[in-house]
């Protein structure tokens, strides 16, 4: 079973900006998001929970640059998509 992934507006937005500063970055990041809706868990994403004001969320990685911060409700079988962007733009 997948997970859904939800994308607000607010993460549009955000996306967009990324994807035209870092244009190369489409093809991973395309598969960074279908992996994650097969399986989160998956080592190549290195899932991790974040520390500080960023504790209810946690961070997968498109690359080593990269980010992607999510709202990750397993209960539910979702995921929210929240920023993206490098290490210190997001967190």
């Amino acid at each position: 079973m997948s997970y859904k992934i939800i994308r607000t507006d607010e993460y549009f937005r955000k996306l967009k900006k990324f994807l035209k500063k870092h244009p190369e970055s489409l093809g991973r990041y395309i598969k960074t998001i279908e992996l994650l809706e097969i399986n989160p868990f998956h080592p190549s994403l290195r899932l991790h929970k974040l520390q500080g004001k960023l504790r209810i969320y946690h961070s997968v990685s498109i690359n080593m640059k990269y980010r992607v911060v999510i709202d990750f409700v397993i209960k539910e079988k979702e995921i929210i998509l929240i920023d993206i962007g490098n290490h210190s733009e997001v967190y």
